[in-house]
């Protein structure tokens, strides 16, 4: 059995409890006290994933090392697309009208005076933008899409046209945003086509991860995937791995949404006669809170009743929207109710007992993700464990301030969704065989001082 190496995932390394460093290791310390500190919170972990209900969150940070976007930005690639559709002519290159509205939206969403918003300015930035010396824009995308969404709502389904004064001011038909939208939209859908081809040692972490978060014992509850991200990283692992996940779609050629199916789970039937099944040990509940590239949206009917479908490939089909946002305003009760239901089941999983949240890459910048996390932290017996390289938010310090034993933190290379899996998160299988081997080298070295002890005595 290999000694837990640590990774390489950068020099600082901490692991705290309340207001204890676990991985602080006093200088003048014997080689390996590193070693031994960081099994020591291997075994920790591993008694977290013994408790009856276990979640995990993951955001947009596990999917960088797959050469996924970080929407706390507007990533640079989803730019040169929207440029490659919104710029045309060659000597006199012009501005499709839709390509002002993107900028403008922008504009409303980090109010900085920073966007470029003018002709000149645009393409000025298009320009930047090709010689590799423009910086991201500073605004979240996802606010940005969501911006762009409520100004279509306040039109017609058909024609309309939408002004706002101010400065910059907006003037728009219902055509325009639509097709900003949906240029929009699938660059962010092309962005999110993942693992990209050189990075597939990224997409090992995912299959590392859901291969250890199985290894716990059959009777307590399935492990509670939710993530915040769009892409199918975790369902290419979960078939690489030959892990079913009950992900709320039910169907073979037509997968549809219905939530209902999050109460189903898989058994066989032994080999005997005597009628006793055993449960199917490959089993994860996939939530994906903010939907999926892999969704698409239909007219809702008896059949379909949220009218959300999901393309059993890797991208739904083309002609419609391939996200969908928790943008109610877009989409009416139709779309509200489907994200109501996710997260109700977010935060039923947080307020039983003895449950225990995994955040691994995300930042605590979901002020409706963190509501939820806030409620589950007045259950005494609830334990979060925050996974950040570096925690920026007000949220984490906070927490980190109050020194609670309920709240742990990893940070630097343990902190990382690959340092984590590697490092931390360990296979309950090995690590019963290992705390086998550790007490009985420790009952041999015990009987050993002893004999020498006595026979120093006899002397």
């Amino acid at each position: 059995m290999a000694d837990v190496e640590a990774s390489d995932n950068g020099p600082f390394q901490a692991f705290w409890v309340g207001g204890d460093n676990l991985l602080a290791v006093a200088e003048g310390s014997e080689d390996g006290a590193q070693q031994a500190a960081l099994e020591e919170v291997r075994i920790r972990v591993g008694t977290l994933l013994k408790t009856e209900t276990v979640s995990f969150l993951l955001g947009a940070g596990t999917s960088v090392d797959c050469g996924g976007p970080l929407l706390g930005k507007v990533p640079i690639a989803i730019e040169q697309a929207i440029h490659k559709e919104g710029i045309y002519g060659g000597d006199s290159p012009r501005l499709r009208r839709w390509r002002k509205m993107f900028y403008l939206s922008v504009q409303h969403v980090v109010d900085n005076g920073s966007v470029p918003t003018s002709c000149d300015d645009i393409l000025e930035r298009h320009k930047a933008i090709q010689e590799g010396g423009a910086e991201p824009l500073a605004a979240n995308f996802e606010q940005v899409l969501s911006q762009l969404y409520r100004w279509r709502a306040a039109l017609p389904e058909k024609g309309g046209r939408l002004r706002i004064e101010g400065d910059p001011g907006v003037d728009v038909t219902a055509e325009d945003l639509e097709s900003c939208l949906a240029v929009a939209v699938r660059a962010l859908a092309e962005a999110c086509h993942l693992p990209a081809p050189d990075k597939q040692a990224g997409f090992i972490t995912y299959k590392n991860f859901l291969r250890k978060v199985l290894t716990r014992p059959l009777n307590l509850k399935r492990v509670n995937l939710f993530t915040l991200n769009y892409d199918t990283l975790v369902e290419q692992a979960a078939d690489a791995e030959g892990i079913v996940l009950l992900d709320g779609c039910v169907g073979t050629q037509r997968r549809i949404f219905r939530p209902e199916s999050y109460e189903q789970d898989l058994y066989f039937p032994a080999e005997t006669t005597e009628g006793r099944v055993h449960r199917f040990d490959r089993v994860v509940h996939l939530y994906k809170l903010h939907g999926s590239i892999s969704w698409a949206v239909e007219e809702p009917s008896i059949e379909n009743p949220y009218g959300i479908a999901a393309s059993a490939g890797e991208m739904a089909s083309e002609g419609g929207h391939l996200l969908i946002y928790p943008t109610p305003a877009k989409y009416g009760e139709t779309l509200g109710m489907p994200y109501s239901e996710l997260f109700r089941r977010f935060a039923g999983a947080l307020v039983r007992p003895q449950s225990v949240l995994f955040t691994i890459g995300y930042g605590f910048g979901d002020d409706h993700v963190n509501a939820i996390i806030r409620q589950a932290l007045s259950v005494p017996s609830f334990t979060l464990v925050v996974v950040d390289p570096a925690p920026q938010s007000e949220f984490v310090k906070r927490l980190k301030e109050q020194q609670d034993q309920r709240v742990w933190i990893a940070e630097g290379g343990v902190g990382t969704f690959s340092g984590f899996v590697q490092d931390v998160l360990p296979d309950l299988r090995e690590e019963d065989i290992r705390k086998k081997v550790i007490a009985t080298q420790r009952a041999l070295s015990k009987s050993r001082s002893e004999e020498q002890g006595g026979e120093n005595g006899g002397g």
